[in-house]
């Protein structure tokens, strides 16, 4: 008969507990790595919601500098249409005032060489005082025209600055919407991908 072989408990008990030594360690671990995969998705979604905030910024920034370029195209052209409304209207009244003045000029210039020695001092005296008025009111008009073509300069000093202007700014606001528009799409593939399923719960929409 052949020897009979002993089976060697001792060694079967190390099996056992090495086995379940190895488990109990697998479980362990599986927290331990779930914690860490969060920790890492957590930091993946702050870095790319802090290029987000930037981009958000950047346009902000750029929708600013918009709204100044369209303020300025808008006040030029209202400081414009104003100003021709104006200088239309003095030349009108300068005309008035040129025609007025001669139509009372000629009476008084014929008056003025009347035999009659009071008649003609007194119309040359009407003429010096008619005349003083008339400087006065021409003058009166000058200044305002000269004002309403200040006011027209301004208006398309500011047109011709803020069309520089939206032409400067266009291509660098659509550039950083796009960048907000990429940053936005890499954050929400992040954060869908991370199990994510409420997009309520998105912070950064």
């Amino acid at each position: 008969m052949g020897k009979q072989i002993k089976p060697n408990f001792t060694y079967m008990k190390t099996v056992s507990n090495f086995r379940v030594l190895v488990t109990l360690s697998f479980f362990l671990l599986i927290p331990v790595f779930t914690q860490a995969q969060a920790d890492k998705k957590a930091a993946e979604l702050k870095n790319l919601g802090t290029v987000i905030a930037k981009a958000k910024t950047k346009v902000a920034l750029n929708e600013r500098k918009m709204a100044v370029a369209d303020s300025l195209i808008e006040s030029g052209d209202q400081l414009i249409a104003e100003s021709k409304t104006e200088i239309r209207t003095i030349e009108s009244d300068r005309k008035k005032l040129d025609k007025d003045n001669a139509a009372r000029q000629k009476p008084l210039t014929k008056l003025s060489t009347s035999k009659d020695k009071a008649e003609s001092t007194e119309a040359r005296a009407d003429i010096k005082a008619l005349n003083v008025q008339y400087r006065s009111d021409a003058k009166a008009l000058n200044t305002l025209l000269k004002d309403a073509t200040k006011k027209l300069t301004k208006g398309k000093a500011n047109l011709t600055k803020g069309k520089a202007a939206r032409k400067s700014v266009q291509n660098a606001l659509k550039a950083s919407k796009a960048t907000l528009k990429d940053a936005q799409a890499k954050y929400d593939a992040a954060y869908f991908s991370g199990g994510n399923t409420n997009p309520n719960n998105n912070k950064m929409k």
